[in-house]
């Protein structure tokens, strides 16, 4: 919790702090004049490379945002980093929901965590971000009832969008698609109960994120979308306000049972419909990060940093143009 009294008043202490967050954050770089941006997701074409060498190699290679590390971040200090963005002229897109087991078992640990929370919320607002995001498992624990962890998934993320919204950040939710995500994984007992999947489509995160808060969305990764049987109807059945951020990859033609999640392609060299998928996106009016994230051998460990992330860009534009959204 905040400063605020009960009745939701300020002291002044915290008036003058969040005054202060708030003209640092006016002087950052906005978001390109785009609906859509390219954000450098360093951990998936920039192996190796740590903050906040990751922001300058983004703006080196071209890309306008980042897919931003938040510790290393905050432990630099609002100041350093802000002015390092401001250097840049680049944009932090998104980072990690800087919670530690945010959807486990824990209601203790969960809650102390939350005041914590408040003030990292408003660390990413004072550098110029307003997403945070959070990866959901496709199955329930232990076998759990579908409806029993909703319950309990609906609750937690409820508590997290209501410390959130007074920084006006939103948090995007990323469902996972392939099959893989739905099975029993190897090495688990012959007596643990069967996997219950849980949510891993486009519509129901959509619905989850509905019933959670008006600042819960989706991290649309398209190839999740893709290998969950998703469809650009989907896409454009949504409010632009629920979709946070996007991923993007392609992937090659094979049988669902097969489809692992280090197997992707560079966007346009697959059979994901990116076009499409791109161009329901503009229809119902995204604007925010596209984050190319290629899993997986398409990038050898032996390139270089800078070579993958450039390589990268240039795949995502190249289907940004196609698709007649840049």
């Amino acid at each position: 919790m905040s400063a605020s009294d009960a009745s939701g008043r300020i002291g002044r202490r915290e008036f003058l702090t969040r005054s202060a967050l708030g003209a640092a954050a006016l002087a950052l770089p906005r978001a390109p004049a785009a609906a859509m941006f390219v954000s450098l997701p360093p951990w998936a074409v920039a192996r190796g490379v740590v903050w906040p060498e990751q922001a300058r190699l983004a703006a080196r290679v071209g890309y306008a945002g980042i897919d931003w590390a938040f510790g290393p971040a905050k432990t630099a200090g609002v100041e350093a980093t802000r002015a390092l963005l401001a250097e840049l002229a680049i944009v932090p897109t998104i980072t990690n929901l800087p919670m530690q087991g945010t959807l486990g078992p824990d209601e203790a640990a969960f809650a102390a965590q939350l005041p914590t929370l408040d003030q990292d919320a408003a660390f990413c607002r004072a550098i110029g971000c307003s997403r945070f995001q959070l990866v959901l498992g496709a199955t329930t624990p232990n076998g759990q009832p579908k409806a029993e962890h909703w319950a309990r998934v609906r609750r937690r993320l409820s508590a997290v969008a209501a410390v959130l919204a007074p920084h006006d950040v939103r948090l995007g939710l990323e469902f996972l698609g392939p099959r893989v995500f739905r099975r029993r994984r190897e090495g688990t007992p012959p007596d643990a109960p069967p996997p219950v999947p849980f949510v891993w489509t486009l519509p129901e995160t959509l619905a989850l994120c509905e019933a959670s808060g008006p600042n819960v969305g989706v991290t649309l990764d398209a190839w999740h979308w893709h290998h969950a049987g998703g469809t650009t109807t989907d896409i454009r059945a949504a409010s632009a306000s629920r979709i946070v951020h996007v991923h993007v990859s392609d992937a090659r033609a094979m049988p669902p049972d097969d489809v692992r999640d280090d197997m992707r392609l560079l966007p346009g060299e697959g059979v994901i419909d990116l076009v499409g998928f791109f161009q329901a996106l503009a229809a119902i009016g995204y604007r925010g990060g596209v984050a190319p994230e290629t899993i997986g051998p398409r990038i050898p460990d032996g390139m270089s940093p800078e070579d993958s992330a450039r390589l990268a860009l240039e795949a995502t534009m190249a289907v940004l143009r196609r698709a007649g959204v840049t």
